[in-house]
């Protein structure tokens, strides 16, 4: 017969495993979605969108990397993929004259608001319909307790 300490452990990890595997394929099935609807990766959304919640609609990388949990060698490369594609424009930093601010364009304020639709209507039929409201509450508290905690 297994201890408590032992029978906590082996919930844990496969508690563990299964978000993973779940937070990995429902994204997959998102970004298949968006995909199959002609735009580009979810990860440029979510660096638009960060842009477009900015004060003055321009975020330098490191704030763009804070705010989207997206890693550091990810954002630069991300950052340049976008503004070629003129989603966003790299200028000067007006308080650092050796950093950059990335600015959002029209165009990619156009791009943020045609791919809103896909977006939700993805989540919905990926997520959402399989949950009930209780499920979704019950999600979003544990994860809010996963995501307050700090390192120790």
């Amino acid at each position: 017969m297994q201890n408590h300490d032992t029978r906590h452990e082996d919930l844990s990890m496969d508690a563990w495993v299964r978000l993973q595997r779940a937070s990995t394929a429902v994204l997959e099935r998102v970004e298949a979605r968006l995909k199959a609807a002609g735009f580009p990766p979810l990860g440029w959304y979510d660096v638009l969108l960060e842009l477009r919640r900015a004060e003055d609609r321009s975020l330098r990388p490191v704030e763009i990397e804070r705010h989207t949990l997206l890693a550091q060698y990810n954002v630069s490369r991300l950052i340049d993929r976008i503004a070629a594609a003129g989603y966003a424009d790299k200028k000067k930093s007006p308080e650092d004259g050796r950093g950059i601010k990335v600015c959002l364009t029209r165009k990619g304020e156009t791009l943020l608001e045609e791919m809103w639709p896909v977006y939700r209507e993805a989540v919905q039929r990926e997520f959402a319909e399989h949950m009930s409201d209780s499920d979704m509450k019950t999600i979003s508290s544990i994860l809010k307790k996963l995501v307050s905690q700090s390192v120790k």
